[in-house]
């Protein structure tokens, strides 16, 4: 049996948890930790009777709050998902198997067939075009085997983690996983997941600002 803790990250996503928590299974997790980057909207108060332990993040950046959480975590394997609607918990249970048949990585796409990515506040497609882009790059510098090698929800174990040595500060955790995972010759799957829409809140992640700290980790990587 694997032991699996999720981490969550919020700055202010009141509305997106109200979404997310009656549909979020706990009992399939050990732990829920929620690990807050100062919240002025509710977010705490919503969370305050909830079986989660919440976790205010002394450094701003997503990166900074997800390697605060992971200081935690005392489990086999991690999942890491937003708290905005663009994740849908029911694919929790499908990163579990994975990851209990002994995968290091497993990682969501929008892009392999069965999966979809929400596009709703992008009708130019930069997004799209952007992740696409970055996970060919990826392929092809690292010899992996992505579709999606850009997607916040997915899992990994912890050994790995450590292994993979993130340091990450900011939106690029993810990216740093899928290189690093993949210069480590890790063993990795993916699950194709159905974006889901935003659901409250402001978007955090900024579409140049993240494909340019993509750009500079790509370049960092390749010393």
């Amino acid at each position: 049996m694997i032991m699996v803790a999720l981490i969550i990250t919020t700055m202010n996503e009141v509305d997106g948890l109200k979404w997310l928590w009656p549909r979020l299974n706990t009992n399939l997790v050990s732990t829920v930790l929620v690990v807050d980057n100062h919240s002025t909207d509710g977010t705490i108060k919503f969370l305050s009777d909830k079986p989660c332990k919440i976790i205010t993040q002394s450094v701003s950046g997503r990166g900074n709050g997800i390697r605060e959480a992971m200081s935690y975590v005392q489990d086999d394997a991690v999942i890491l998902m937003s708290s905005d609607g663009n994740d849908n918990p029911t694919y929790i249970c499908p990163i579990i198997k994975k990851l209990a048949e002994g995968y290091d990585l497993v990682s969501g796409t929008r892009f392999a067939p069965g999966g979809s990515s929400d596009d709703s506040d992008d009708p130019l497609l930069i997004r799209r075009f952007g992740n696409r882009l970055f996970t060919n790059i990826v392929n092809l510098i690292f010899n992996a085997d992505y579709t999606d090698a850009t997607y916040g929800f997915r899992g990994v174990r912890k050994q790995a983690w450590v292994a993979m040595k993130i340091n990450s500060r900011k939106n690029e955790t993810e990216y740093m996983i899928s290189i690093r995972a993949a210069k480590l010759k890790m063993k990795m799957a993916e699950i194709p997941m159905a974006e889901g829409k935003r659901v409250g809140g402001e978007v955090k992640a900024r579409t140049f600002a993240t494909g340019l700290s993509f750009l500079r980790l790509l370049l960092s990587e390749l010393t």
